[in-house]
């Protein structure tokens, strides 16, 4: 499994959006963004313990190491263990310090 399945996944996608009927397009595009939400968690929850595991099995990967295996972006990693979850906009602001 790898590229092959995600091209067939992307020109899956591809035929919803060249469907010709607007109702029918716009119902399977609702369909599997419903589908979806279900499936982010999922994924999120297996990348997440990846993440942990990849960084606590001794092999001493930095963060940007695990992000390059995992073809993601270094402050996702940053973002696990800061414990983030969802978007950068309901992440709790920096504190400033009143001096």
């Amino acid at each position: 499994m790898g590229e092959e399945e995600v091209r067939r996944v992307s020109d899956a996608l591809d035929a919803v959006e060249q469907l010709t009927d607007r109702e029918q397009r716009v119902r399977a595009q609702s369909q599997i963004m419903a589908e979806q939400i279900r499936r982010n968690r999922e994924w999120s929850a297996e990348r997440t313990a990846l993440i942990r595991e990849l960084w606590d099995d001794g092999n001493g990967l930095s963060y940007q190491q695990i992000a390059d295996r995992l073809g993601i972006k270094k402050s996702t990693v940053q973002d696990v263990f800061r414990g983030y979850k969802g978007s950068g906009t309901v992440r709790p602001r920096v504190q400033q310090s009143e001096d």
